[in-house]
């Protein structure tokens, strides 16, 4: 009796910031790719998680929240959840189940448009909807306004319905081999998700316009033999001079939680003791330099 035939696809989440995408990444792959903070616009550049199943691998696209950039970094983001929407197989949008019927947000589902492969939209949060009764006006009205494949409520946080989820998403991927071995867990590099642990804990620890205005670039990542560990070394960059202030914190005290928080995570990820050894610098304006964007990362090339 032959096997079941193998299929391989390429699948982009796409919504509004913070409905959760980041988190429904998270779950689906079965590990921590993209960083997830309660602040909207964390995700930056598109995020590759994979995703290995018997008979099938999906190749999830993770994107910045589909929102109208102002600066230059804005609209180079604005640029990267739209390329996400190009040649894939399969598109999630992920949508909040409190949303109101009568109050659908037209911007994503303007964006589906012209999208020509089949769209799931996935109504996230719904453990916060009771009686679920509640979820069916919504249901519709997203039904009357694009032609979904399917409608699914799931809470990402908690797990609800992602295992259907993931099934009905395997079940429309085309039949194909795999498009990356079988250990692969992304197609990003590891000083990328370096950066992105170091970078969701100055989100988690530091607030206002901070965040925003601090990058990540691992200028050192090597194993050592005595003592064993993994060395990185590591720069955050800020915009101005009392932002340096406020990462480092008194006597150093914020740059310590950070570098520790983001060390715990890091030495999960690789599996070996870690030493992150980090320092802070200050790039005037860097949001809005051309070079700046290149050497962080964030200017496409394709």
């Amino acid at each position: 009796m032959a096997g079941r035939a193998h299929r391989a696809g390429f699948v982009a989440l796409i919504g509004r910031p913070n409905v959760g995408k980041s988190t429904l990444l998270n779950r689906l792959v079965g590990a921590k790719m993209a960083i997830v903070s309660r602040r909207p616009q964390t995700t930056r550049t598109r995020i590759t998680g994979i995703k290995h199943l018997p008979d099938a691998q999906i190749v999830f696209v993770d994107t910045p929240g589909l929102h109208t950039g102002s600066s230059k970094l804005g609209r180079l983001m604005a640029k990267a959840a739209e390329r996400a929407l190009e040649d894939v197989d399969l598109v999630c949008l992920v949508a909040e189940a409190t949303e109101r019927p009568d109050r659908l947000d037209a911007g994503p589902l303007a964006r589906l448009a012209g999208v020509g492969a089949p769209v799931f939209c996935c109504l996230n949060k719904a453990d916060l909807v009771t009686p679920k009764s509640r979820l069916l006006p919504l249901i519709e009205a997203y039904r009357a306004r694009h032609p979904f494949q399917e409608i699914i409520p799931i809470s990402a946080e908690r797990g609800t319905n992602c295992g259907p989820l993931l099934d009905l998403i395997a079940q429309a991927m085309p039949e194909r081999p795999a498009y990356f071995p079988r250990e692969s867990a992304t197609d990003q590099p590891e000083t990328f998700f370096v950066a992105e642990r170091i970078r969701e804990k100055i989100f988690h620890l530091t607030h206002q316009e901070v965040p925003y205005a601090c990058a990540v670039r691992v200028e050192e990542l090597r194993e050592r033999e005595r003592p064993e560990c993994l060395y990185i070394r590591a720069t955050i960059f800020v915009e101005q001079e009392s932002q340096k202030g406020i990462v480092i914190g008194q006597r150093g005290a914020m740059l310590k939680r950070i570098g520790s928080s983001a060390r715990e995570d890091l030495e999960r990820f690789f599996g070996i003791k870690t030493f992150l050894d980090l320092h802070v610098r200050v790039r005037k304006n860097w949001r809005k330099d051309d070079s700046a964007l290149r050497e962080f990362g964030f200017l496409l090339t394709s």
